[in-house]
C-alpha cells in the first residue's frame, strides 16, 4: 500500500508546538497525464525548513502534503506527449525542489507570489518527497548524475543549488576561481559542504569556520585549506593567517549565518569582495558598518535559484562527480521514530552533511 509522511495538526502557538510526524496509507496515483511522469520514490532528505514546518515557523504549512523538499527516485511511466521520454523513463532522477521559479533570469522569480517550495506547504498537495509514488511535470526533474546513488541524489537538490547560486551566480566566477580564497561559514550543513566541493572543483582556496573542531577536521579532509571556530573572538585573524603571502586577503564569502559577519570580515576582505548570505540563522538582521562602505564591499543576497541554474549546477556535479556528504540514513517511510531521529540530529546540529531517509 502506499504510503505519504505528514504532520499531524495539534494545538499550539506557532514556535511552541512541535506537530508530530504522521504516516499515512493513500491510494497509488493515477497515470500520469500530457508531460507527466510517474517515479517511484528512492530517497528524501531533510532540510531546516522541515524543522520549522513542524514548528509552524514556516508559511503556508499543510497536513496533508508529503513532507521534504528533496527527493530521487525512477521514472517507471510517462505520460502522453512526453517530450523527453527516451531521457527519463526508466532513469534515477532529482526533484527540483520548488515552483515558480521556471526561467533563466538570475534576478530572482518570474512571479513571487507563485514562488514556493514544495514539501509539506500548500498548494502543493502532492508533491513531496515523504512518499512512495509520485506524479509530477516533466520540466521538474533532472537525470540524477550516474555516479550518484538515489541517497546521494536525494541529497543533493536543494542545497546544491542554493550552494550554485551563492557561489557562481553571486560570488561569481571571477572570484571562486584557481588561486581565489573564499570563505565558507558553518562547515557541516548541507549548503555549506556543496559550496565546499564545489569552490574546490573550480580551483579556490576554501577555508571554513564550524562551532566543532571536528567539523573542522572533516572539513580539512575534504580539502579545505584550513579553518577557525566561530566561537573564537579572534576568528577573523586565524583565518587571516591561513591565507597565502601571495594574496593574503579573501576574495569572497559564502554565509548562512548573518548577525555580525560583515563587522567581523570586513578586514580580511579584499576591497570589492563580496559576501554572499543564503540565511540569517544567527539574527535576521546585520549590520553594515561603514567600513564596509569604504572599502567598497558587496553584500549579495541569495536563495534557491532559477531553472537554469538548478540544470548548470546537476551538470557540475555530474562533470567534477562530485558527492553530498551523507550524515546519516534511516531506511523505511515507515520507520517513523527513526525518522524523528533524524530530526532530533537536525535540531541539535549534530549532523556532518545530509540527512536522509531511504523510502
Amino acid at each position: 500500500m502506499p504510503h505519504i509522511l505528514t504532520i499531524k495538526h495539534k494545538r499550539g502557538k506557532p514556535g511552541a508546538v512541535y506537530y508530530p510526524l504522521q504516516l499515512k496509507a493513500v491510494p497509488k496515483p493515477g497515470p500520469p497525464g500530457p508531460g507527466e511522469v510517474l517515479i517511484r520514490m528512492a530517497a528524501a532528505a531533510l532540510n531546516h525548513r522541515d524543522h520549522f514546518i513542524r514548528q509552524h515557523l514556516y508559511p503556508n504549512i499543510s497536513f496533508e502534503s508529503p513532507l521534504f523538499s528533496d527527493a530521487c527516485g525512477t521514472v517507471v511511466e510517462v505520460g502522453p506527449g512526453c517530450k523527453r521520454s527516451d531521457e527519463l523513463l526508466n532513469k534515477l532522477v532529482v526533484l527540483v525542489p520548488y515552483r515558480g521559479w521556471d526561467g533563466d533570469s538570475p534576478d530572482g522569480p518570474e512571479d513571487w507570489s507563485a514562488f514556493a517550495t514544495v514539501g509539506g506547504t500548500e498548494p502543493y498537495r502532492t508533491l513531496g518527497g515523504g512518499q512512495t509514488w509520485m506524479v509530477a511535470a516533466e520540466d521538474q526533474v533532472e537525470v540524477c548524475p550516474p555516479h550518484l546513488s538515489a541517497v546521494e541524489g536525494a541529497a543533493l537538490p536543494s542545497c546544491g543549488v542554493t550552494a550554485w547560486r551563492a557561489l557562481v551566480t553571486k560570488c561569481g566566477r571571477a572570484n571562486v576561481g584557481p588561486g581565489r580564497n573564499i570563505l565558507i561559514t558553518g562547515i557541516g550543513g548541507g549548503v555549506a559542504l556543496q559550496a565546499l566541493q564545489m569552490a574546490l572543483a573550480l580551483g579556490a582556496n576554501v577555508y571554513v569556520t564550524s562551532g566543532s573542531e571536528a567539523k573542522l577536521a572533516r572539513a580539512r579532509q575534504l580539502g579545505a585549506k584550513g579553518g577557525a571556530l566561530y566561537t573564537e573572538q579572534d576568528w577573523p585573524k586565524i583565518i587571516a593567517g591561513l591565507l597565502p603571502l601571495a594574496h593574503p586577503l579573501l576574495d569572497a564569502i559564502v554565509d548562512g549565518a548573518g548577525g555580525d559577519i560583515v563587522i567581523r570580515a570586513v578586514p580580511i576582505l579584499k576591497p570589492g569582495g563580496v559576501i554572499a548570505i543564503y540565511g540569517m540563522t544567527t539574527a535576521p538582521v546585520l549590520d553594515w558598518p561603514m567600513q564596509a562602505v569604504l572599502k567598497n564591499i558587496e553584500l549579495r543576497g541569495t536563495t534557491l535559484g532559477s531553472r537554469a541554474e538548478f540544470r548548470d549546477m546537476v551538470a557540475f556535479v555530474a562533470e567534477h562527480k562530485l558527492r553530498p556528504v551523507i550524515s546519516r540514513t534511516v531506511k523505511g517511510l515507515d520507520c517513523v521514530d527513526a525518522i524523528d531521529g533524524l530530526f532530533e540530529d537536525l535540531k541539535g546540529g549534530k549532523q556532518f552533511g545530509k540527512l536522509v531517509i531511504e523510502i
